[in-house]
Parts: C-alpha cells; sequence; structure tokens
C-alpha cells in the first residue's frame, strides 16, 4: 500500500486520508457526518464496534468484542479470516479515554514492535473530524506493518462506520 498522501474518494462519503507522517508514524483522517458524540459512542460500545471494525473487504468477521473502554481498562478483539485456520487475537490497554474527544491504546499482540494509537474526535459544525494516529516503536516496525498490508483497511472501515453513522 502506498500511504504517501493516499486519498481513496468514493462517491456520496468523505474520503479517508493515509499519510506517513514520520519513520514511525502513520495518520489516518477522515471526516464523518455525524456529531462527535455519536461517532465517539460507535469507537467505544462493544456491539457497536462489531458492526463497523473489521474490514469486509478483507474478508475478516469479527467473532468477539471486549472492551472495558476507561483510562485503565483493556480491550480483546478476535477475528477470523479463511485463510487462517485460528483466530486472530488483538488486544491492549486504554492509557487514556476522555470522553468525547480522544482515545489512546497500546497495541500489545504484537509485543514490542506495537504501536500506540491516539484517535481524536473534533467537532466541525456538527460533523466529525476524525484523526488517528498510530506511533510505532520504530522505523522497521511500521515499514513490516505496511508491507504486511496490516495497516491498509482504514478506509474499509471507516466507510462501513459511514453506513452506521447512517442507518
Amino acid at each position: 500500500m502506498d500511504t504517501e498522501g493516499e486519498t481513496e474518494p468514493r462517491v456520496g462519503k468523505n474520503p479517508t486520508t493515509v499519510e506517513r507522517t514520520s519513520d514511525r508514524e502513520l495518520v489516518v483522517t477522515r471526516t464523518f457526518n455525524a456529531p462527535v458524540g455519536v461517532v465517539f459512542e460507535a469507537w467505544t460500545q462493544p456491539e457497536r464496534l462489531l458492526q463497523w471494525w473489521a474490514p469486509k473487504s478483507y474478508g475478516v468477521t469479527f467473532l468477539s468484542c471486549e472492551a472495558d473502554v476507561r483510562t485503565g481498562g483493556s480491550y480483546r478483539f478476535v477475528f477470523g479470516h479463511p485463510a487462517s485456520e485460528q483466530p486472530m487475537a488483538f488486544f491492549g490497554r486504554y492509557l487514556e479515554v476522555i470522553p468525547p474527544t480522544r482515545l489512546v491504546w497500546t497495541n500489545e499482540e504484537s509485543g514490542e514492535n506495537g504501536p500506540v494509537t491516539t484517535v481524536t474526535f473534533e467537532d466541525h459544525g456538527g460533523q466529525t473530524r476524525l484523526v488517528m494516529r498510530e506511533l510505532y516503536p520504530t522505523k522497521e516496525a511500521l515499514d513490516e506493518a505496511i508491507s504486511s498490508a496490516s495497516t491498509g483497511g482504514s478506509s474499509d472501515s471507516f466507510d462501513q462506520l459511514d453506513e452506521l453513522l447512517g442507518a
């Protein structure tokens, strides 16, 4: 995936931009046509996360979602994929939760190579500008994440979130 200023416009939807801003950071930005509080809830309520987080175009299914969304809380997301006999688990801790403007969490499934993810939610006249920053511990860790395509599902997931918010 080319992450240098990538923009994926879709008819009737706001584009998602993905940009590598440094050796260690990937930034994904999107504006949603919904209020900040509604978008924040979609990121913090397990029953809502199940509806949009896994990019369906990748063949991924969301099997289970545990999320204790509070500073010091933890999460565990389990996904299935036809190419893998075993489910894939993603887990970590919430370092900072400031409703409805900020979430920060660890990604511990990769051990020391996992990024820290920061998501901010900004009110723009009834719309929400979302900025998701993934800060990796090393340049090599981000290079590996990009080459494995594990950073590529944001646009599809955000399209699914758009559909959920429009429902």
